[in-house]
């Protein structure tokens, strides 16, 4: 898939290597509904890898993956083999994946590097060089609000249930609560 600068892509952690293996091998992702951003219908998904990637690896964007789908299971579900893991009962969202693609370049941390989720496109993950240049500016972030808002129409919450709407005026506080946390608005 090659990236369109208008496609809304959710970055994500990418906690180990056998993650990053489950996303090439099985085409899957997997996050925590408890922490899962609002609206979860992205056109793709950037992994930020963790320190556990090692020298070389670590704390920068090195691929991304189209998503194919989103459905709500349990840890025990993805897991099949952990049925005593101490999550195992807790609901996750498995994001199917068309495959994952190497960037031309690695997206760097630089000195900063603790993020949960955050909302950027295709033109800015192509783009960047550090974590800092997938920044939203305004009228960026009042297209990323608009995609957001048709996607809530569209497919609900991330849940898939219908949510209320997003409002037309999204306060700053707001940014955090609804899983856009948007770069341009934190103090690095």
């Amino acid at each position: 898939m090659e990236l369109s600068d208008d496609a809304l892509v959710l970055v994500a952690i990418m906690p180990k290597p056998r993650d990053l293996d489950i996303a090439r091998l099985l085409g899957w992702y997997r996050i925590p509904l408890k922490s899962a951003p609002k609206i979860l219908h992205p056109d793709a998904i950037a992994f930020y890898q963790t320190s556990s990637f090692g020298k070389g690896h670590r704390s920068q964007i090195e691929c991304y993956a189209e998503v194919a789908g989103v459905e709500l299971t349990t840890r025990a579900e993805l897991f099949r083999d952990e049925p005593d893991h101490p999550r195992a009962h807790e609901e996750y969202y498995k994001i199917q994946l068309r495959g994952i693609q190497q960037l031309a370049h690695p997206i760097l941390a630089d000195e900063w590097k603790r993020f949960t989720f955050f909302y950027t496109t295709g033109s800015r993950i192509k783009s960047a060089d550090t974590i800092r240049g997938l920044a939203m500016n305004a009228r960026e972030r009042g297209d990323l609000w608009r995609i957001l808002r048709e996607r809530q129409e569209t497919y609900g919450s991330a849940s898939g249930s219908p949510a209320d709407p997003v409002p037309e005026e999204v306060p700053q506080e707001l940014l955090f609560l609804l899983g856009n946390l948007s770069l341009s608005g934190l103090d690095l």
